[in-house]
């Protein structure tokens, strides 16, 4: 039997994941006696979303029964991707202007639009660099000669690495050592390849063994204020809507906030 569009919309309204999931387990067996495909969706999320979606979807999936495909990449290049017709059903972005920009297209349903983190950005070097990096003005150094971020063109955290290093007053000085990653994940892999000496990434990507970081300011870059919203192509609009409320949700922000996001009502 296929997940039934009512059974969803219970869960959207609040009915909890246990209850949801006797509608899509696999173990509830069609008529004919074979179990029917899981229903599943397509969410696209910032690169900054990897490490924590990679918890947080298996959650979700085993509550519900549900199958997802995590879609991670720079925020510009997803929602590109989406404007020319990318089958995705959620669009996680690391920057809320973004949405802004599908929802003036009419590409999103309205009323799903949210603020689901605000990002944080952090300095970051391999704890095998003898160099000490503790501010932004330590990237001067002539043992620094590598700098990686994001590129600001189509990704949040690389623009707000920009602003940083502008605010600093060095982004003139600066700007021969940079190396630009596709995506914030690049950008903090040049740093553990040896790429690059250090790095301007995303906070919660950088918490990993052979990394040492140094949060930056907030003050110094305008907020990473991240927003998501259900796609108006999916055919999957309760479910896209139910893992939207998950991410939001008990099981799903404390797993958030220890990736060093802040959440909805705490910025």
């Amino acid at each position: 039997m296929p997940l039934s569009s009512r059974a969803l919309r219970a869960l959207v309204a609040g009915m909890g994941l246990a209850s949801i999931a006797a509608f899509v387990c696999p173990a509830h067996v069609a008529a004919h006696g074979q179990a029917p495909s899981p229903p599943g969706i397509t969410v696209f999320a910032a690169s900054d979303l990897a490490l924590a979606f990679q918890e947080i979807i298996p959650l979700f999936e085993r509550a519900t029964g549900a199958k997802v495909t995590l879609v991670p990449g720079s925020t510009g290049t997803l929602a590109q991707q989406i404007q020319n017709g990318a089958p995705a059903d959620l669009f996680f972005a690391a920057n809320e202007s973004y949405v802004d920009d599908l929802s003036k297209q009419g590409l999103i349903l309205p009323d799903t639009r949210i603020l689901y983190a605000q990002g944080r950005i952090v300095l970051a070097i391999a704890k095998t660099s003898a160099t000490v990096v503790t501010s932004l003005k330590d990237l001067l150094s002539p043992d620094i000669r590598r700098v990686a971020i994001a590129n600001p063109a189509h990704a949040p955290y690389g623009l707000a690495a920009e602003q940083a290093l502008e605010a600093a007053g060095i982004w003139n000085s600066l700007k021969p050592k940079l190396v630009y990653g596709e995506n914030v994940r690049q950008a903090l892999q040049f740093v553990q390849s040896g790429a690059a000496e250090a790095g301007i990434v995303a906070r919660s990507v950088a918490d990993v063994p052979d990394i040492r970081w140094t949060l930056l300011d907030t003050s110094l870059h305008s907020p990473l204020n991240q927003a998501a919203a259900v796609l108006k192509r999916t055919p999957h609009p309760d479910l896209a809507r139910a893992f939207l409320r998950f991410v939001n949700g008990p099981e799903a922000r404390p797993i958030m906030k220890r990736f060093g996001f802040l959440l909805p009502g705490k910025f």
